[in-house]
């Protein structure tokens, strides 16, 4: 079964399964939204299974609730939990001070708020999203839905004062019909190919009125857990400076892809 997947998704497993050891009993669990989220999410669900670990999760979008319901993951509110020992989420892009880019799969605020309200925050992501300057991936900005268009013209007029490449708006579109959130809202990407100062961008655009929150996870990330097609991983920890390498093996894995 491993041999049917790509490379990009054996880095995502490689980096999902390698941060899934940070993961001890006892603990609340914040859980991320997107693809390689998914794969801790089912990393996590077989060690509730075969290993008897015991969790309680609280997760950053419905889509990930039901999953990890499926996997026999206790799911909890972050206000039944009140605060969190541990976040393990993806990102959309990351920076060698591990500020993030997020929001590609429309969770942004609720993963947010679920990082915050975490000791410890922990991304997985393959070597791809690895930049040496934010801005590639798209922005996203979620808006309320009352007035979106002004909120739009309104960000797209504060980005003329900002050090950024592009200044292109669009709203988030599913199908004909705009995206919307958990939360009711609106998405706004916003296409800026560069940002050279992304704690001023995130601070500006969040006092547009009719913004809710931005993708922009500045100095949220405490460790960086990145996977290679090959297996390998390399952890890199920016409170403690060090960066380790370790290995994955698929073959020790064949259970969790037989549920796929």
């Amino acid at each position: 079964m491993t041999g049917e997947l790509s490379p990009i998704d054996k880095a995502k497993f490689a980096a999902a399964k390698r941060a899934a050891n940070f993961v001890e009993s006892g603990m609340r669990v914040g859980l991320g939204t997107g693809s390689t989220a998914a794969w801790l999410v089912r990393c996590l669900g077989e060690m509730v299974r075969d290993d008897g670990l015991k969790i309680r999760g609280v997760p950053t979008s419905t889509r990930t609730a039901e999953l990890a319901r499926q996997v026999g993951i206790e799911v909890i509110t972050l206000d039944e939990a009140k605060w969190l020992d541990v976040t393990i989420d993806g990102a959309d892009e990351f920076d060698a001070d591990l500020n993030l880019i997020k929001g590609g799969g429309g969770a942004l605020l609720q993963e947010k708020i679920v990082a915050t309200a975490s000791d410890q925050m922990i991304v997985i992501a393959d070597a791809a999203k690895e930049v040496g300057q934010l801005g590639a991936f798209p922005l996203p900005v979620e808006v309320i839905p009352f007035g979106w268009q002004t909120t739009k013209a309104l960000i797209e007029e504060t980005l003329i004062n900002l050090d950024v490449m592009g200044r292109d708006t669009t709203l988030r579109m599913n199908g004909d019909a705009p995206f919307v959130t958990d939360e009711g809202n609106f998405i706004v990407d916003m296409h800026l190919k560069r940002i050279g100062n992304a704690r001023q961008l995130a601070l500006v655009v969040n006092q547009i009125p009719g913004v809710v929150e931005n993708g922009l996870f500045i100095d949220i990330c405490d460790v960086v857990v990145i996977g290679h097609g090959d297996g390998k991983v390399e952890v890199r920890d920016i409170n403690e400076g060090t960066v380790e390498e370790d290995r994955i093996d698929f073959l020790d894995n064949e259970n969790l892809f037989a549920d796929l």
